[in-house]
């Protein structure tokens, strides 16, 4: 469960709490590095093709714009997806070296591909991971990033851009320009978030405007930095450099009226080398409208509302300063107690609750005693978004005085819970490093709705004594009541 402070009711007209109801429009980023070169006297023209699983069978979904002659390529096309948190929607994303203007992709060269879930994206907000060949054998040194970016404002910007007197870069004719928008990702370094068209043989170039979400191009931050660059397309994908320029949504903002905004093009090499050096040209931002896209807006009300801070550790009763409850009693009532101010929301977190109770049992390690044992009891739908970070965090609790129980409630795909429960096989991080022992005991519940509830609760509790008895004989901790040998 995560919890979004102030979520409060759901005003009058909406849509109830409940797997309908948390729905949220998630857009994806994808760029390349190090793929393999397929084409003979130049390099592999690669596009991204993602596909969607639907009753055990992969569709197509979309595909990205083709980058020429790139092995390295930033794919300016989104995929926008529908993120429902309780569910795991699964994707797989497969690049190809364009070989032929056939849609088909079977006349295309294979790059690799990559497989997960879309809540492993939003839980992460951004991975890489590198791409697999059909025999699951590494696609060379070849890797892809995926960027989640939701789309929780519905502000769009629309910009009309123009050049004037951009330097000319081909030999035989002028320049070929085109521009590229950068925001600041998180990790420091510059993500594209769109790319105009090209417009051939003019240093004056008139783009179409366009039109992006306002959380894409600067997150909802007006004052955020962007970065502007043009450059002089080729055919071989070497593109010629013209200028850069930095600016935010703020100062476009007072392109308005039939009054335009200028900014000067700099090539910094130029600017170093030429002392008269003024500019590369100039960009010219006709106009810039911020405007509600109204039919996302009913469509954010009747699914999930993402202006507030998602939180996966939280006190049920509030109060973080003491947030016990006395007995199974206590902890109903808190529950109940604290419903009607949540929303429910993904994705859906395991590993900062672990980590958070191996906070409480680590400090317990500096103890000369077996004086503590921490027991975590999970109760979930089955559904987990951050897989990879709760194997590394159950591998790093596993050295820890504690235990953990998950109980699956419903029928949902209890897999990756199974997997987690090391019976059958020690469980391992996504680095390579094997759990000290096994401390996770899965229960489905619903192998257990018609039994008595002893039966239950002797299945929950099946494993704990081993555990418990492992722990402290390994760490030759004697109890705190037992006498002098």
């Amino acid at each position: 469960m995560a919890y979004i402070p102030g979520g409060g009711a759901p005003a009058s007209g909406a849509a109830p709490v409940g797997s309908q109801y948390c729905v949220c429009k998630v857009e994806l980023s994808v760029s390349g590095q190090n793929l393999l070169d397929r084409d003979v006297t130049s390099k592999s023209d690669p596009f991204c093709v993602l596909f969607t699983e639907t009753d055990g069978r992969w569709m197509e979904y979309d595909r990205t714009e083709t980058a020429i002659n790139n092995l390295n390529p930033a794919f300016s096309k989104k995929f926008v997806l529908d993120y429902h948190f309780e569910e795991v929607q699964k994707l797989k994303f497969a690049l190809f070296d364009q070989d032929k203007s056939s849609m088909q992709l079977e006349e295309h060269d294979f790059l690799g591909q990559f497989s997960c879930s879309l809540g492993t994206i939003v839980s992460s907000k951004k991975i890489t991971r590198p791409l697999l060949l059909m025999n699951d054998k590494p696609a060379g040194k070849g890797l892809i990033t995926i960027a989640a970016q939701e789309l929780s404002d519905n502000r769009v910007i629309t910009l009309s851009l123009a050049g004037r007197k951009l330097d000319k870069k081909d030999l035989f004719g002028k320049s070929d320009p085109f521009l590229e928008f950068y925001k600041p990702g998180d990790d420091g370094k510059w993500m594209l978030v769109h790319r105009t068209e090209v417009i051939k043989y003019t240093l004056d170039p008139v783009w179409k405007p366009f039109t992006v979400p306002l959380v894409s191009l600067c997150d909802g931050d007006m004052e955020k930095p962007i970065q502007v660059m043009c450059y002089d397309y080729d055919n071989d994908g070497g593109h010629d450099f013209i200028g850069e320029f930095q600016t935010s949504v703020s100062q476009m903002c007072e392109a308005r009226d039939g009054v335009p905004r200028e900014f000067e093009c700099i090539n910094p090499k130029k600017q170093k080398k030429k002392k008269n050096y003024k500019n590369s040209g100039v960009i010219i931002l006709r106009s810039c409208k911020i405007t509600r896209d109204y039919s996302f807006l009913d469509y954010i009300l009747g699914g999930c509302q993402l202006m507030f801070t998602v939180s996966h550790e939280f006190a049920i009763n509030f109060n973080p300063t003491n947030p016990f409850c006395s007995g199974v009693d206590g902890i109903a009532q808190a529950y109940s107690a604290c419903l009607p101010h949540i929303r429910f929301y993904g994705p859906t977190n395991f590993s900062p609750i672990v980590n958070h109770v191996a906070r409480f049992a680590a400090q317990a390690t500096q103890q000369q005693t077996a004086t503590q044992y921490f027991i975590l009891l999970i109760i979930t739908d089955g559904v987990i978004s951050d897989m990879e970070e709760t194997r590394h965090a159950v591998v790093q609790a596993s050295k820890l005085p504690m235990s953990i129980i998950i109980v699956g409630v419903g029928n949902a795909d209890f897999a990756a819970m199974e997997f987690l429960d090391g019976d059958s096989r020690m469980l391992r991080s996504h680095t390579g490093e094997e759990a000290a022992r096994d401390i996770v005991q899965f229960v489905p519940f619903r192998e257990f709705r018609n039994a008595a509830k002893e039966t239950l609760a002797k299945a929950v509790l099946a494993e704990l004594p081993q555990q418990v008895v492992q722990y402290f004989k390994h760490k030759n901790l004697p109890p705190t009541n037992s006498e002098p040998a």
